[in-house]
């Protein structure tokens, strides 16, 4: 892509509209989604630069019970103004209140009768990693505690929050109720955003192209010059109706994040965080547990899921960044033949459960005769080919196998890609399913090892019934090379 031009003031202010409507289209798809999903407390209603809200009133979800969500959009047209204590902290170019004095003064006014608030200052501006309290930011929630209330009052934390609850006009104890509260949402860059919200929409069951989406900011635009500042549930559906961005039944979220923080996870249903309790410094090294947790324990919240989503739920996607293992489990934990349509996003598309296939796909299929016993090994090589090293683990770990069983695409060469789309995961997870069921239909138990798409796991697992005990491993790298993980009844 060629460099683009200075932009001028009237598309620095388009621009900056246009972000507020992406948020905006945001907050539609979050209250389409929970009132489709029977969610608990759902949004009953969008407000658009709403009045008696104070300068949080760029975009309020409205619930009927506590807390409702009010949220400050901020655009910037470069990197040059990160967030720090000067840009929330010094007063507008004209000597008005400064960003976070605005915002002390709108909390107080929300939360005056004693209901609770979730403020959220959302911006494509970037956290400054210098400044003493926004570097403390959790990435999981947006939130700067609870690291920004350690250190006492002569520490650089300390005099920081000295300073910022003066400039806010607070007393610290109060800036530490304010800070319980906002999100920091930064560094949302509009290319990022929008591929977000496409994946949203795809999860809410609408076209989820970028036209689509062109559409839904747009249909946003469009209510704000008519001067609607209250957009209701009939509203937006009867625009999704209209506009023809229909395209399916809307999705439970099910959030589930070891290696780093989900994105999602604030607008899931459910949402099971282990990226602290995984070993390793980078969503890299992380590939199995901390000693101090245990495959187990994450096998039993994953297994417990289904209870914490919307009573009725039939359609559930999983969002996150797992590996093969768990998302093996998810497939198994909501198996097709309980009904339950799964979907899972796959380097930007969804692969779902419920995508048609014109007939099973045929794997390529070799066999590694081993004779150390009469259970089974299998080796999923879809993205590469684990052969050698799942031998050598089989052979040093003296495992009760009889074979090993490598599963390919057709053609029998493993390689990144060799699935375009999800149709032809859910065709060769079925090909492998009734292949392994007449290899195993004398074995009792089985050793499963993946290489493969994130989505064929979850697809394949999903499938995974009429087979027998099944042992799944995850690739960690080190030590042995492999590590038993979860251990299924099929």
């Amino acid at each position: 892509m060629e460099p683009l031009p200075a932009p001028g003031p009237t598309s620095v202010r388009t621009m900056g509209d246009y972000y507020q409507w992406l948020a905006v289209w945001d907050a539609c798809l979050c209250l389409l989604r929970e009132n489709a999903a029977r969610s608990h407390n759902p949004v009953r209603c969008v407000g658009v630069e709403l009045d008696g809200v104070g300068n949080l009133d760029d975009v309020v979800l409205l619930r009927d019970a506590p807390p409702s969500t009010y949220k400050q959009v901020k655009y910037a047209v470069d990197s040059s103004t990160p967030v720090n204590e000067e840009y929330l902290t010094k007063p507008s170019r004209d000597g008005g209140p400064s960003v976070l004095k605005k915002i002390a003064k709108a909390w107080r006014q929300l939360t005056a009768d004693g209901d609770s608030a979730e403020l959220l200052l959302v911006s494509n501006r970037a956290p400054d990693p210098g400044d003493e309290l926004v570097a403390v930011r959790d990435a999981r929630t947006g939130l700067l505690l609870p690291k920004a209330a350690s250190g006492g009052a002569a520490s650089k934390l300390g005099r920081a929050r000295a300073r910022w609850a003066q400039a806010a006009g607070l007393t610290e104890s109060e800036l530490g109720e304010l800070l319980s509260v906002l999100h920091f949402d930064l560094a949302q860059d509009i290319v990022r955003y929008q591929e977000h919200l496409q994946l949203l929409m795809a999860l809410t069951g609408l076209r989820h192209d970028e036209q689509a989406l062109k559409i839904g900011a747009g249909w946003v635009a469009e209510m704000v010059r008519d001067g609607r500042r209250k957009l209701t549930p009939e509203m937006v559906r009867s625009a999704v109706e209209t506009l023809g961005l229909k395209a399916g039944p809307a999705q439970a979220i099910l959030s589930i994040a070891t290696l780093k923080p989900d994105p999602m996870a604030r607008t899931a249903d459910h949402a099971i965080d282990w990226v602290d309790r995984f070993d390793g410094d980078s969503d890299f090294t992380k590939r199995r547990p901390v000693p101090t947790n245990a495959w187990s324990q994450l096998q039993a919240e994953i297994e417990a899921a289904p209870g914490h989503l919307p009573a009725g739920t039939t359609a559930i996607s999983v969002t996150g960044s797992i590996r093969l293992a768990p998302a093996f489990l998810v497939g198994t934990t909501f198996r097709m033949v309980t009904g339950t349509d799964l979907a899972a996003d796959q380097r930007g598309q969804l692969w779902s459960t419920n995508d048609a296939y014109d007939h099973a796909l045929v794997p390529g299929i070799a066999e590694h005769p081993l004779g150390q016993g009469d259970e089974l090994a299998v080796a999923i090589a879809v993205a590469t080919d684990p052969t050698d090293d799942v031998l050598e683990y089989l052979r040093e770990q003296s495992l009760p196998v009889s074979k090993l069983v490598i599963y390919t695409p057709p053609g029998g060469v493993a390689k990144d890609n060799s699935l375009p789309d999800s149709s032809a995961a859910n065709a060769l997870a079925v090909g492998i399913r009734n292949h392994l069921r007449r290899v195993a239909r004398p074995v009792r138990r089985m050793h499963l090892f993946l290489a493969c798409p994130k989505g064929l796991a979850v697809l394949l697992g999903n499938r995974w019934n009429r087979l027998c005990e099944t042992v799944v491993y995850e690739d960690i790298k080190v030590d042995e090379g492999y590590e038993p993980a979860f251990t299924i009844q099929a």
